[in-house]
């Protein structure tokens, strides 16, 4: 396996990052992970836009984005990866032991792996820890994933495969790597920003998807007894696409897939196949 490290293509076994950096000691970092479709990362604008955002609000500098881009396409080429998931990851690179930032260029790693194969419908459980919609991360994509982790552990240890979070006032906020929808009477809806959730891309592509097609979407405060009692839910992220939820801790849902999602996920596919930069 080939990757991108600071701009210079390595092999996986060969690449080598400092043990004093702070992306590794502190996940002082931020990262961005693209769907490759045919050989194209997909919603590339979209993704680098979101990724400047996180670095802004970490207070990192991204590279140019014309070299990032040159380093995906030589880590795809390298690879010989037509479909697939690419990882950018810029870390705040060396700096001393503790919270305080050093003065040394930030690290860069473009990396490709195989997708995961999802299964046809999933099942999300509710954790007991609050995401924080007021904390100095709330809406960025850093790699500061311990929460997640641990999360999603608990998730899976009750025979689930996604862990839903509240906010601190206990609305529906998000799932580990996905955005949540809920769909009661026909219309779609999704919790805002600041819920203080991730703005998913696939996300946005969904709702925008959903006005041109005149599927009524919305968003707006919702519960987790929204999410339980819904007529059907699914989960938005770059691997997922539009992924039906079957059950909520123990409530079935009605509907998995129902006929909004499948609309939905219908549409985004012909999005996939009709532009790779929407």
């Amino acid at each position: 396996m080939k990757l991108s490290v600071n701009a210079r293509l390595v092999d996986s076994a060969d690449a080598q990052i400092s043990p004093f950096d702070h992306g590794l000691l502190v996940g002082d970092g931020v990262f961005e992970t693209l769907r490759v479709y045919d050989g194209v990362p997909f919603a590339w604008t979209r993704h680098l836009d979101r990724l400047e955002h996180s670095g802004r609000g970490l207070g990192l500098t991204i590279p140019d984005r014309s070299g990032l881009r040159e380093a995906a396409d030589a880590v795809l080429d390298a690879n010989g990866t037509r479909d697939g998931r690419l990882r950018i990851t810029v870390t705040a690179g060396p700096a001393p032991l503790g919270s305080e930032r050093g003065d040394a260029p930030p690290t860069v790693i473009v990396a490709v792996n195989e997708l995961k194969a999802w299964s046809a419908t999933e099942t999300v459980a509710s954790v007991p820890w609050p995401r924080n919609e007021r904390g100095a991360t709330a809406g960025l994509k850093t790699i500061s994933y311990a929460e997640n982790v641990r999360a999603l552990a608990l998730a899976i240890g009750q025979g689930a495969h996604e862990a839903i979070f509240a906010n601190t006032r206990g609305e529906l906020c998000e799932a580990t790597g996905s955005n949540v929808f809920v769909v009661s009477d026909g219309i779609a809806c999704t919790p805002p920003a600041d819920s203080g959730c991730l703005l998913g891309v696939t996300r946005a592509l969904v709702l925008e998807l959903a006005a041109t097609h005149d599927v009524p979407a919305t968003e707006r405060v919702l519960s987790l007894e929204d999410l339980r009692n819904a007529d059907e839910a699914f989960l938005t992220s770059t691997t997922r696409e539009v992924h039906a939820i079957a059950k909520v801790d123990d409530h079935e849902l009605a509907n998995a897939p129902g006929p909004v999602t499948n609309r939905l996920a219908d549409e985004f596919k012909k999005l996939v196949a009709a532009n790779p930069d929407p």
